[in-house]
């Protein structure tokens, strides 16, 4: 009859448990003073690496709970207690029992104990040790990449923080980041500085009132004894609007350049109003003259300089060329309007272009503080000359010159409020001085045109509201401060891009 004795390795057993507890019970404690002899940045880092050493467990949980459910339904890994290659059971295999391996104690997340297979650096790709936003890349989230495999007693999962040391610091990451606008913020980039770089074609289309009101003292006689004026005093007065409709079609060719083409289409009135009807200085008398035509076409190329970051400005320079495709205003007769008053005289037809091609370079700068977006531009505008066979306005004669427009330096900067996500209002301020216009007889010199030297002060007030992510409406509302200028101009804009 034989006995049956208690093997070794149940005893053995049983006496680890006391160690074991003994053992968890020092590392606590080891635990609780390590942490009441650190820094609170100190603690704040370790709780850091305690969070994310959770998570990659979380994660591990998960993968492995996917595991073993697809394993139960013969579609993943062998369950337990499948035959494994060697005849021995998968669940005498760590890890394959469809449970998840081993975990690293948390204890080991503390500074100086790194976990098996992991990294120094944490899970999120934030190093542990937070560097300034003045200083480098950080160069202690070094270590090796648990991605290349599982290791015995480590996560499954692959550490995100692989690359922590080769991100920029937080302070470079927001330094150099582009800010994000809204959708009115936008609006107001696309219409005061520059057009989209993105690889969008839109479609603009506009229509604007620009009105004239100019009164003007009509003498006609001569001075006696240089002092007395003998013959008619009038007062002229002349009332014009000039209706345009345009359509600016523009692409992004790459994330920095952009082109586009405009095309206008102009309506002109203008009424004059001079006394001296049947010969009577204070009777007055009117008449109007209507002209419609294309105006000057013109196109343009944008280049993105700079790219707004929270420290820069967005920088954009610009080409633009305008074309002669409009009426010229040289060789227009003027003419007697009605025939009882012959102070009433005016052209015959109204121009709707300047008659000359100009080369326009440019560069605006915007900055955007949310809610609100400064901008700012300057331009030369370069009139080529051009040779006319008539420049003369009185009927039967003919005069062939060449003629020189000024150059212009225009420049301007305003301020836009972002009061919602799709509405904005802006104002801004517009100069644009042209020095004298000269003419040039065939073999003669160049001779300046009296009274041709000009300086247009205007202030705009905008107002943008975004549709949706294609349509936008920006209204404008211009008052000009210099008689150069015009009385006002009242614009409304429709981009559409798709």
């Amino acid at each position: 009859m034989s006995t049956s004795y208690p093997t070794a390795a149940p005893r053995l057993t049983l006496a680890a448990i006391p160690a074991a507890v003994l053992l968890f019970a020092l590392a606590q404690t080891a635990h609780a003073q390590a942490l009441q002899s650190q820094s609170v940045e100190e603690r704040l880092n370790t709780l850091m690496r305690v969070v994310d050493e959770q998570q990659r467990q979380i994660q591990s949980l998960e993968r492995q709970v996917t595991n073993l459910e697809m394993a139960q339904r013969g579609r993943g890994m062998p369950g337990a207690g499948a035959p494994a290659s060697d005849g021995a059971s998968v669940a005498d295999q760590p890890g394959a029992d469809g449970l998840p391996v081993p975990l690293p104690p948390l204890a080991q997340a503390l500074p100086g104990a790194t976990a098996p297979g992991s990294l120094t650096g944490t899970a999120t790709g934030v190093p542990v040790n937070p560097p300034s936003p003045d200083s480098g890349p950080a160069t202690g989230a070094t270590g090796s990449s648990a991605a290349s495999g599982p290791q015995q007693g480590a996560p499954v999962g692959v550490n995100a923080g692989a690359n922590a040391g080769a991100n920029p610091t937080v302070g470079e990451t927001q330094k150099n980041a582009a800010p994000t606008r809204t959708e009115a913020e936008q609006a107001v980039v696309q219409r005061e500085h520059a057009p989209l770089f993105d690889h969008k074609l839109t479609l603009d289309w506009g229509i604007s009132d620009t009105y004239y009101d100019r009164r003007q003292l009509q003498l006609s006689g001569f001075l006696a004894l240089d002092a007395i004026f003998l013959g008619n005093i009038n007062l002229g007065q002349t009332k014009s609007h000039q209706l345009m409709a345009d359509l600016d079609t523009r692409y992004g060719i790459t994330d920095r350049m952009s082109i586009d083409v405009d095309v206008p289409y102009i309506y002109r009135h203008s009424s004059f109003i001079v006394g001296g009807a049947g010969g009577a200085a204070n009777t007055l008398s009117d008449a109007s003259v209507s002209s419609h035509a294309i105006g000057d076409v013109n196109f343009g190329i944008y280049y993105q300089f700079l790219k707004e970051t929270n420290s820069l400005p967005d920088v954009v320079g610009s080409l633009r060329v305008k074309t002669d495709t409009g009426t010229s205003p040289f060789g227009i007769k003027v003419v007697q309007l009605t025939p009882d008053n012959t102070n009433l005289v005016a052209p015959s037809k109204l121009p709707t272009g300047t008659g000359f091609w100009n080369v326009t370079a440019g560069v605006s700068v915007l900055k955007t503080y949310d809610p609100v977006v400064l901008f700012g531009s300057f331009s030369y505008t370069y009139n080529i000359a051009r040779s006319f066979a008539d420049i003369s306005s009185v009927v039967g004669q003919t005069q062939p010159a060449e003629v020189k427009l000024g150059d212009i330096i225009q420049f301007g900067g305003g301020v836009a409020l972002a009061f919602s996500d799709k509405d904005s209002a802006s104002i801004s301020y517009t100069m644009a001085i042209e020095p004298q216009s000269k003419t040039k007889a065939p073999g003669g010199s160049w001779t300046g045109v009296p009274g041709s030297e000009t300086t247009a002060s205007v202030l705009n007030f905008g107002l943008n509201h975004v549709v949706n992510k294609h349509l936008t409406i920006n209204g404008v509302v211009s008052v000009g401060l210099t008689p150069d200028a015009p009385n006002f101009v009242v614009g409304l804009r429709f981009p559409y891009t798709f």
